[in-house]
Order: structure tokens, then C-alpha cells, then sequence
């Protein structure tokens, strides 16, 4: 019997399309998603989107139809898991980090290692940057057990394109609990300032904003200053903060008519709002753990700054596909999972 999802339910967004179709690859049921994106400005499958459903379709030799770009219904009953090596062109800005997002559970458990180059954007507005999905999501997913690597080959910014990110994936037999409820004292912040085919004076503004931020609530970050080669242009402000028991990363970029001092303060503000709450993990990548965390051997907890829609979300698509109860607690932003002791 296939499950059925609604598209428009929750968040409403290519959330539940990617997370939908990553659990019926792992786990090997029939999906039907309808009303796909329904209340977006463009709704169903967009580039991006469908390069996710195809990817998987491939890795899994999936029955699919309704994978066409602007499709708001999709049937996708996936065979089988094969990792190996694969090559995914999006064609377009579309984040090549979203794509990584569909396809990584289930090559998590695949037969065999896979390595993986995906092309389309790298930093572009509304998705993880490859430095957060390098530096934050995958070493707390590796105290889950997991070891994946992500390595940025070429960067790719909105509107243009162009970047690729090169994965590899080595399969686990199951996923350790995690308890992300405590961050210890911070122990290092990292900002890394990137120009792309811009003016000196951007990163300048940047680094003297965001440095007296910092120093007025008496932290002091150690500043990395990148200028890549690449299509198109580009700004990035990225701070990663190690903490003793959990790291964290806050995202800011840069677009035509934001002033340099705006985009310092984004990132940093974020940073200390986290900081003045009892936190563990930031609220990005709360909900990107969840799926494994349910699929966990054992009970996982967490933390976050706040309880968002997306989380919510991703708890009830997860919730469809495993027996698994889900906690969540909107007074302590505390979210604990019964795992499903999933392994291959």
C-alpha cells in the first residue's frame, strides 16, 4: 500500500518532498506526494527538485511518474539501494547541498561506499552553504556514527552557478543516539569572510562591523579571508563556533543593495542570540537531524534555540515512515526521539 503525503502540509516546501522521498528510498516503500510546493510563488518541482527525484530514482532504479519540472503530484517506488559513483548536474543555481540532503540517507546504508559530484550553486539564499553542511552538520553526524565527506571544487553563486561539491559516503551498519542537550564553554570562532568578483572595501566593512559586535559582548573571532576563482559574484560571511560539546554555524550572505554592515550583523547577531540561550544546536541544524536521529539504535536528544515550522515538519514526515515517538517540548525547545534502531 503506498503512503501518502500532502505537499502543502506543514512548512509546505521541498522539505517534505526531500525528506518524504530519502525515507521511502531507505526504506524501500512506494510514496505518492501531491500538492508539491502548492503555496509557493512557483509551485511543484523546480530544477532543483527534480534533480533530487531523478538522483534517486537512479540510486534506488525507482518506478516514478510525475517527474517533470512545475509537477505538483509525484509517485516514486524505489527497488533497490546502489552506492557507487555518480555525477548530478542541476543545470542551474539550484543548491547542490539540498540535493545531498535527499540522497545521503539512503547511500548512509548502501551495500557499498559511494562517491558523489553534484554541480549547481554552492551559497545561494534559502539552503545550507557548503561550509555549514562541511563544518557543522557532518562532524555532529559523524558522533552519530556517520563518516561523509564534502570537499567544494568549484563555487557556484546565485543567480549563475556554476560551483560543484565532490561527496564520499561510507555506509554504516546502524546510527549511534545522540544527546545534543549541553554545548560546553566555546572554545574557538571561526569566521570565514569569502569575496567573489567584488571590491576589497565589502570584506573590509565586514570584519571592522562584525569584529566591534563581538568585542561588545567581549568575544573576539579569528577571521579566515577567502577570494575564489569563479563564475559570477559573490559575498559570504560564515562563523562556526566549537563549543566543548557541539559545534554551530551562522550563515550570512550577501546580495545587491544589502550593505556590508548589514551582512556582518546578520551572522553575528545570530551567533550571539545563540549563545544567550541554553542551546545545544542551532535551530538549522536541528531539523536536519532529525530523520537520524530517528533512525537511531537507541533514545537521542537535543536542544535548540527555538521550536521552528521546519522542524515540525520534518518530525511529522518522519513520523509517517517509522515507529517512532517524538517528544517535543516548546517551553525548554527540547525535542526527544525513541529511535527505530534502523540497520541495513
Amino acid at each position: 500500500m503506498n503512503l501518502h503525503i500532502d505537499g502543502s502540509f506543514g512548512e509546505g516546501g521541498g522539505q517534505i518532498l526531500r525528506t518524504s522521498l530519502a525515507m521511502a528510498a531507505l526504506l524501500q516503500k512506494p510514496v505518492e506526494i501531491h500538492n508539491i510546493r502548492a503555496n509557493r510563488k512557483k509551485p511543484g518541482l523546480r530544477p532543483q527538485h527534480l534533480v533530487g527525484v531523478k538522483a534517486l530514482a537512479r540510486i534506488t532504479e525507482a518506478e516514478t511518474t510525475g517527474a517533470f519540472e512545475n509537477s505538483q503530484e509525484l509517485y516514486f517506488a524505489p527497488q533497490t539501494i546502489k552506492g557507487g559513483n555518480y555525477r548530478f548536474d542541476i543545470r542551474t543555481a539550484g543548491a547542490t547541498t539540498l540535493v545531498l540532503a535527499a540522497i545521503l540517507p539512503p547511500l548512509l546504508f548502501a551495500p557499498q561506499p559511494s562517491t558523489i559530484v553534484i554541480s549547481g550553486g554552492t551559497q545561494v539564499p534559502f539552503s545550507p552553504p557548503v561550509h555549514y553542511v562541511a563544518d557543522i552538520f557532518l562532524p555532529m553526524l559523524e558522533k552519530m556514527g556517520a563518516k561523509v565527506s564534502v570537499e567544494l571544487k568549484k563555487w557556484g553563486w546565485y543567480p549563475k552557478g556554476g560551483g560543484q561539491i565532490n561527496v564520499h559516503i561510507n555506509p554504516v551498519d546502524r546510527l549511534l543516539p545522540c544527546n545534543f542537550t549541553k554545548r560546553g564553554l566555546l572554545q574557538k570562532l571561526d569566521a570565514l569572510v569569502v569575496l567573489a568578483n567584488l571590491p576589497d572595501h565589502i570584506r573590509e566593512r565586514e570584519e571592522k562591523t562584525l569584529t566591534g559586535l563581538l568585542a561588545q559582548n567581549k568575544y573576539h573571532a579569528r577571521f579566515r579571508r577567502l577570494s575564489p576563482s569563479c563564475v559570477g559574484q559573490g559575498n559570504l560571511l560564515f562563523l562556526k563556533a566549537a563549543f566543548a560539546e557541539t559545534v554551530a554555524g551562522f550563515t550570512s550572505l550577501g546580495q545587491k543593495g544589502k550593505p556590508a554592515e548589514q551582512v556582518a550583523e546578520e551572522a553575528g547577531r545570530e551567533f550571539l542570540a545563540f549563545t544567550k540561550s541554553p542551546a545545544g544546536i542551532d535551530l538549522h541544524l536541528a531539523d536536519q537531524l532529525i530523520p537520524y536521529m530517528a533512525l537511531a539504535h537507541g533514545d537521542s536528544h537535543f536542544i535548540t534555540e527555538r521550536i521552528t515550522s521546519h522542524l515540525l515538519t520534518n518530525i511529522a514526515i518522519v513520523d509517517k515512515f517509522l515507529p517512532v515517538k517524538f517528544s517535543v517540548d516548546e517551553k525548554t525547545n527540547t525535542v526527544t526521539v525513541a529511535g527505530a534502531n534502523y540497520s541495513d
